[in-house]
């Protein structure tokens, strides 16, 4: 079921055949298909598992005059345009979490299909468009085999986006620029207009444009979230599974925003707001991303992309409704404890522990203490690794991810999930010395043949394959109907009064209550 990535196309497929005079060697040319799409035609590559259509623009390049502005409709092209090298990430810089770039021309989708999508089938298949995450600083859409759901009769779609502060610095002389006053949120814009892209090309490769569903995990939950709340999207999807990415429920005032952008700004040597764009565009890529700050960015209420929260368009039913998988890790904030000690070389010690509660959740040392000794005691857990990533892990993810599934069963079918298999490998940081468990993330290769990353795969065990073919089949037939129940997966019930939610446990998963409980939801107000 593992999948390798196939990076390059193969010169020449050999099939060999005995015959009663010997063995024959017949050599066949793999067929090269070319899909017209409304801005030309482009040519993929076969790969024998899948038709895979790479580095297909869906707007112009964000560059001079256009960075920080919607993203604008690409120029036609003469002749089938080559679509077998992934195109340039946007730009960032060197993380455990994607590949550095300094490339502003980087508004690029990948379509990935099964080998044949229109031969002998009656109806057009099922669209899966996948938002990578990130912190919607790093990340890059060719990181993410998709070839376990392709296999399940969908097609799917992945993009770049804007990231950073070239995709989401909002600021009094954008805002300006702009008829409906707004600023920031190029890279949610960016989710959009690669979504219009599907409404319009998608049919042509066999997907059906009625029936797509978004999917992404951490920032690209977050970004699935936003597209949920957002009034310029809708109608562009149908159905929507969120991973891990309910960790920012209420979003800044587009004045916060400009406030944190003008701070950057002068940083960046643009303090005067007279002049403040113009210089902002003339400044290196490799500026920008030297006076970013902090690891993540989120969007901001600019009025237009979002005009309310997250938290308030669920509450009161105004987003676009569809069914949702809403879902969170078991042990999210490991993750993040993990990249902490391999920084420092150092684990956290008990001596740590209250000053790390302190630091993380940004509260005075008396309550980081009160939290420390009295809600999350270290005698409880197995280290203060844990202890700190199972505060991390209910305050930050697994709580509002609950939040989420109880406001938008209001409205839609909502199915809540939990990942949790504690032995799920680690992909970016080795040799850690606490159990990562069900980390940040480590649901990702359960879903896809996820590449690149710091430490390679060992894989998975066959108990572990067996739960990522479940996940598979769970995601592919929500796809395919807006239920992720089949006759071939143990029973998920919808999200409502019952509280139950499905936990995607070895070896098989099952539906469960205590969620709240386990989490500590009612101490955190957020029950």
């Amino acid at each position: 079921m593992r999948s390798r990535w196939v990076q390059h196309s193969i010169a020449a497929a050999v099939a060999l055949s005995v015959s009663a005079g010997g063995l024959d060697v017949l050599l066949a040319a793999p067929k090269s298909p070319v899909v017209a799409t409304d801005l030309g035609p482009v040519r993929g590559v076969a790969t024998g598992t899948m038709q895979e259509f790479r580095g297909i623009p869906y707007a112009a390049a964000p560059i001079g005059d256009l960075r920080w502005r919607p993203p604008q409709e690409h120029e036609r092209w003469n002749g089938a345009r080559d679509a077998t090298s992934f195109g340039p990430h946007c730009p960032q810089v060197a993380t455990p979490y994607g590949t550095p770039s300094t490339s502003e021309d980087c508004l690029f989708l990948n379509v990935f299909t099964p080998v044949k999508t229109n031969e002998g089938r009656p109806h057009l298949l099922p669209v899966m468009f996948w938002i990578h995450g990130g912190g919607l600083v790093v990340g890059e859409s060719d990181g993410y085999d998709p070839s376990n759901l392709v296999a399940e009769d969908v097609i799917v779609v992945t993009i770049n986006y804007r990231l950073g502060e070239l995709g989401f610095l909002a600021h009094s002389a954008l805002a300006a620029e702009s008829s409906d006053g707004a600023s920031g949120n190029y890279g949610l814009l960016d989710q959009q207009a690669a979504l219009r892209w599907v409404q319009r090309n998608i049919r042509a490769f066999g997907g059906d444009p009625e029936n797509v569903t978004i999917f992404g995990e951490s920032a690209g939950g977050l970004s699935v979230h936003s597209q949920l709340a957002s009034p310029l999207a809708a109608g562009l999807f149908h159905k929507a599974i969120v991973e891990s990415g309910a960790y920012s429920l209420v979003q800044p005032s587009l004045s916060a925003a400009e406030a944190a952008g003008a701070a950057f700004a002068a940083s960046a040597g643009c303090a005067d707001p007279s002049t403040a764009a113009a210089c902002l565009r003339s400044l290196p890529v490799a500026a920008i991303l030297t006076h970013q700050p902090g690891a993540t960015m989120v969007p901001n209420l600019d009025g237009l992309v979002l005009p309310r929260t997250v938290r308030s368009a669920f509450t009161t039913g105004q987003f676009n409704r569809v069914p949702v998988i809403e879902g969170s890790n078991h042990d999210e904030w490991r993750l993040f404890v993990a990249q902490t000690e391999a920084t420092t070389g150092t684990p956290l010690t008990p001596a740590g522990y209250i000053p790390a509660i302190a630091a993380t959740l940004g509260v005075p040392a008396s309550t980081a203490t009160f939290i420390g000794t009295v809600i999350y005691p270290l005698n409880a857990y197995a280290s203060p690794s844990v202890a700190l990533g199972a505060i991390g892990t209910d305050v930050v993810f697994a709580c509002n991810a609950r939040l989420s599934s109880r406001f938008l069963s209001q409205y839609v079918p909502t199915y809540q999930y939990e990942f949790n298999d504690p032995s799920a490998p680690m992909l970016f940081f080795p040799s850690i010395s606490f159990p990562t468990g069900a980390y940040h993330a480590s649901e990702l290769q359960y879903i896809f043949d996820v590449l690149e990353t710091p430490v390679p795969s060992p894989g998975l065990t066959p108990t572990q394959e067996q739960l990522s073919r479940t996940m598979v089949g769970y995601w592919a037939v929500f796809a395919r109907t807006g239920n992720p129940n089949s006759p071939e997966a143990p029973a998920w019930p919808p999200y409502g009064s019952s509280d139950q939610f499905q936990s995607l446990h070895l070896p098989t998963p099952a539906a469960s209550t205590g969620f709240a409980v386990d989490h500590k939801c009612a101490f955190w107000g957020l029950n």
